[in-house]
């Protein structure tokens, strides 16, 4: 395997853009253990929002699956060890052994370390700054031929707010919501909603622990319309709109920081 953990750049606004579920590669001692099929692992994976995060200056991109090490749930739980911690999926052939989890965890501690690292430089360098934690979800979940989820529950963009000082906060949050909001899609505008299927996860939590009075993370969910959740295939033309539409919020983003 010759790809590292995460890849990582620095740029010259007070954005980063993070895409910790982008992965799909495992360790040969991992992937010797798993029962899942790849298209199966695929399903559950972030596919393209590393495209979305590497087009920012700032951007950090996981190329490991989730299903070696979940970074964005809390360290106890970031290895997947029962169906219920996995969508109901039976993740392995056998239990792995204890040293591999905890090579696993040395990887999701050595990423935090990083991450302490790099966002502590943000705040020397701009004072405040914002994460953009982007991740997607499933609607299908019946089947491929099922009938999608309910859309008074599955917003095509989630905003997850739930460990943020929103007060602190509003005038950003508001202001990429409302770009969204506003960005012409095909077929009319996108429905933006705030806290609806998610809440945001360990990422946005650490970060707003860590760094409670210089960092808005938004952990930003677009359900997969923009592809076919089973087969994996894109839509490329929502797939570049929606790239166009995150890059496109910087400015007000970095306009909302300053007023601040």
């Amino acid at each position: 395997m010759g790809k590292p953990f995460w890849r990582k750049q620095r740029g010259d606004e007070p954005i980063v853009a993070m895409a910790i579920h982008d992965g799909h590669e495992v360790r040969d001692e991992v992937g010797a253990l798993l029962a899942l099929s790849d298209a199966d692992r695929l399903r559950e994976e972030d596919p393209f929002t590393g495209e979305w995060a590497g087009a920012f200056g700032t951007h950090v991109v996981v190329s490991r699956s989730r299903f070696e090490v979940d970074l964005n749930r809390p360290r106890k739980s970031a290895v997947y060890r029962r169906p219920e911690d996995a969508w109901g999926l039976d993740v392995w052939r056998r239990e792995p052994p204890d040293e591999i989890i905890a090579r696993s965890l040395g990887q999701y501690d050595a990423f935090y370390r990083a991450m302490r690292r790099l966002m502590g430089s943000m705040v020397k360098r701009f004072g405040r700054f914002v994460v953009l934690d982007l991740h997607s979800y499933n609607h299908r979940r019946t089947g491929p031929d099922g009938p999608p989820s309910d859309e008074a529950d599955n917003p095509q963009v989630n905003v997850g707010t739930g460990s943020l000082d929103r007060g602190r906060w509003a005038p950003v949050v508001d202001r990429f919501m409302s770009h969204m909001q506003s960005w012409p899609f095909p077929g009319g505008k996108l429905d933006v909603r705030e806290n609806v299927k998610f809440r945001g996860g360990q990422l946005s939590r650490w970060v707003h622990q860590r760094f409670p009075e210089s960092a808005c993370c938004l952990a930003v969910e677009f359900k997969k319309f923009f592809m076919d959740e089973w087969t994996g295939q894109p839509n490329r033309a929502l797939v570049d709109m929606i790239g166009e539409a995150l890059l496109a919020a910087s400015p007000g983003l970095v306009e909302e920081l300053r007023r601040l």
